[in-house]
């Protein structure tokens, strides 16, 4: 469907946790501001986060909406979140570190000139419908005019490359090409060690205690830099889950390639709930029914926490957004490990049980590539820089 380019537009966003934090979800809804039609809405869940990350989360994907779709319009953003006005509009400081990371992520996205405009709550019901019905699980994504933008991706098995360490990155990379035209390939990094790592503890997403990277951990960030490095050229963006953790690991990684570091929410951690900070015989000793049933079942989650389906939904939902923004380029996102082996069950169409049985070193690379034909194929999977020890 060709839509006409509007000369200025209106975004109404919104977001919300039940829990704080607590399951999340925000509403963006794109119209003409000159004729008041709905050019497209956005009704998506982030798992588990804050009142305030789920509202930035919905004027992001505004933003995002707003640039895909009416490039070159004039801005006006429409919340009822004082907060996110006032941070925006310049106003009040941001000093919570959770936030800045989003707040640059819509800083980048705004096109000069976009201004920013409280409102009360009852002038921002569209945007919260929206949120509520992807809380409720009514909806989850983007329509465009009342038609899906995103369409749903079926993936079928292709041969994998044997996960090695191989002598160069650029090796691995040469003659990736499907009949369709260039897949869009996902370089995933797992970020460095942090102390809870090398602890062996439950470390979840915004919600945890977000441990940074110990000296190690950098350090292996940074081998891992140098070995992408000489395909800086090829490399579209450098994508980071918000989480200290990859967010410090993206950093390092997004300075030798030469690239800004660009967020998506959705490659966060799981949330641990009240394991967080945690070893697993900590747990097994404290929770040990809990423990069990969450083994049992991907369906189960830890007391406040996510279950993996709910990761999954979320972990696929940001891969869209992905997908729609680097359609055919290569990116390199720096994840964790329950996101990068929820997107490898998926890409090779195993079940999300398949989790369990996988083992993701710290600072390893896994590459996915995903054709516009809908199939998905593993191309790397937990490798590691040469001459680096494995964890």
């Amino acid at each position: 469907m060709t839509l006409a380019r509007p000369a200025k537009v209106l975004i109404q966003a919104d977001g919300g946790s039940r829990g704080n934090p607590g399951p999340a979800a925000y509403g963006a809804v794109l119209t003409d501001a000159e004729t008041g039609e709905v050019i497209a809405e956005d009704g998506s869940t982030i798992g588990v986060a804050s009142n305030n990350v789920a509202e930035y989360s919905g004027l992001i994907a505004g933003l995002r909406l707003a640039a895909e779709l009416a490039p070159g319009a004039e801005v006006e953003v429409r919340m009822d979140s004082k907060l996110v006005v006032e941070q925006m509009s310049g106003n009040w400081k941001i000093k919570h570190p959770s936030m800045k990371p989003l707040a640059a992520e819509a800083a980048r996205l705004a096109p000069a000139g976009t201004t920013y405009t409280w409102v009360p709550r009852e002038q921002n019901k569209h945007a919260d419908r929206l949120a509520n019905e992807a809380l409720d699980g009514t909806r989850n994504g983007v329509t465009i005019a009342g038609e899906s933008l995103i369409e749903e991706i079926e993936t079928e098995v292709e041969p994998a490359v044997e996960p090695q360490k191989p002598a160069s990155m650029q090796s691995q990379m040469r003659g990736w090409s499907g009949p369709g035209g260039p897949p869009t390939t996902v370089v995933l990094v797992r970020h460095g060690v942090t102390p809870h790592t090398l602890e062996k503890r439950f470390s979840g997403g915004l919600a945890s205690a977000n441990p940074g990277l110990s000296d190690e951990g950098r350090a292996q960030i940074r081998a891992v830099a140098d070995w992408l490095g000489p395909l800086a050229e090829r490399v579209d963006a450098v994508v980071a889950s918000p989480v200290r953790r990859t967010l410090e690991s993206a950093e390092i990684l997004a300075e030798a390639l030469g690239r800004p570091v660009e967020v998506e929410p959705g490659f966060a951690e799981m949330e641990f709930g009240v394991w967080d900070g945690m070893t697993f015989g900590e747990v097994g000793e404290k929770y040990p029914a809990e423990l069990k049933s969450w083994l049992g079942s991907v369906d189960n989650a830890p007391e406040g926490g996510e279950s993996f389906t709910t990761v999954q939904e979320r972990v696929l939902a940001g891969l869209g957004r992905l997908q729609e923004t680097h359609t055919g380029k290569t990116v390199v996102v720096v994840s964790h490990v329950t996101p990068i082996k929820t997107l490898v069950a998926n890409a090779v169409d195993a079940p999300l049980e398949a989790v369990f049985r996988m083992e993701l070193t710290p600072a390893s690379v896994t590459v996915l590539s995903y054709y516009d034909d809908g199939r998905a194929s593993m191309r790397m999977y937990n490798a590691l820089p040469p001459g680096s020890a494995v964890f």
